[in-house]
């Protein structure tokens, strides 16, 4: 029982921390129908710029605040000046993510080099409470907590506010939104960098939790968000909520007791997904 109850803790942990990968992705392929495959080096970008700042002061909230901002500008910079050229063109969105993707891991390595580089836990979260025969580790209920409350921030964003309503009828009908006087291109620009700094956030709480950072770490949890995406349906984020818990939870119970099926496990279930129901357990994406 304890086994479980610890599996369970870090299954979530682990499941919030895809969300804040995944629920950025799902934002911008969602809602905005671009794929984009530069959220693994914005995710890698993230982690680095984090460590970065956390050894030059110390401070693990000041590392977390400069890894969102830099991550949020290096979106507004993708999305002006290469993904808004691109908008309905899916090949091209391609081509071009995978070459920013490819460019910007590659300086990430000439800054900071390809060896992994070891991060601490701040000292008020690197702590473990004893319940019974449970370990509960510190920074995994804090890393639950984080997913909680972006979860709830951007579902209370995108349904009960007017940004929302814009950035969802923005979605169905631009040229209407556009007509009544609402940048639509800025709503879209602030969109694809809030769901580039999701991942920057990602990268930055990823780095303690598995004690370094490493420049392949971008890749692999872009294809777990990737398959949280389909698992969960595009445009769905409450699907990303649903398949970032699920494949958390998979992932820590086939990790303990079969830790060399995760990844075939992870890959399994979305070619289980696409073949019985494409559109992903929670409903269809949203097209422009």
């Amino acid at each position: 029982m304890d086994i479980i109850v610890t599996l369970l803790i870090n299954g979530f942990a682990e499941g919030a921390l895809i969300f804040l990968m995944a629920s950025g992705l799902s934002i911008i392929l969602g809602l905005m129908g671009v794929v984009n495959f530069t959220h693994g080096t914005l995710f890698l970008w993230g982690g680095y710029v984090f460590i970065w700042i956390y050894h030059m002061t110390g401070s693990f909230i000041l590392g977390i605040l400069a890894a969102i901002v830099v991550v949020f500008l290096l979106g507004i910079f993708f999305e002006k000046l290469f993904v808004s050229r691109v908008y309905g063109n899916v090949p091209a969105q391609i081509l071009i993510t995978l070459g920013l993707q490819v460019i910007f891991t590659d300086l990430v390595r000439l800054f900071w080099g390809a060896t992994p580089i070891a991060v601490l836990r701040p000292d008020f979260l690197s702590g473990t409470t004893i319940i019974g025969g449970v370990t509960i580790v510190h920074y995994r209920i804090f890393l639950i907590a984080v997913g909680l409350v972006v979860a709830l921030g951007i579902h209370f964003l995108l349904n009960r506010t007017k940004v929302g309503m814009v950035i969802r009828a923005g979605v169905q009908r631009p040229d209407m939104v556009q007509a009544l006087g609402k940048n639509i291109r800025l709503y879209f620009t602030l969109v694809f960098a809030g769901g580039a700094a999701l991942a920057g956030l990602g990268g930055a709480l990823y780095a303690p939790l598995v004690g370094n950072m490493v420049s392949t770490a971008g890749v692999y949890n872009q294809i777990l968000a990737f398959i949280v995406v389909v698992v969960g349906g595009m445009g769905s984020f409450i699907g990303s909520a649903m398949g970032s818990i699920f494949l958390g939870l998979m992932g820590a119970i086939i990790g303990w007791y079969a830790p060399s099926l995760a990844v075939v496990a992870n890959v399994t279930l979305m070619a289980l997904v696409l073949a019985f129901k494409p559109q992903g357990l929670f409903g269809l994406a949203v097209k422009k």
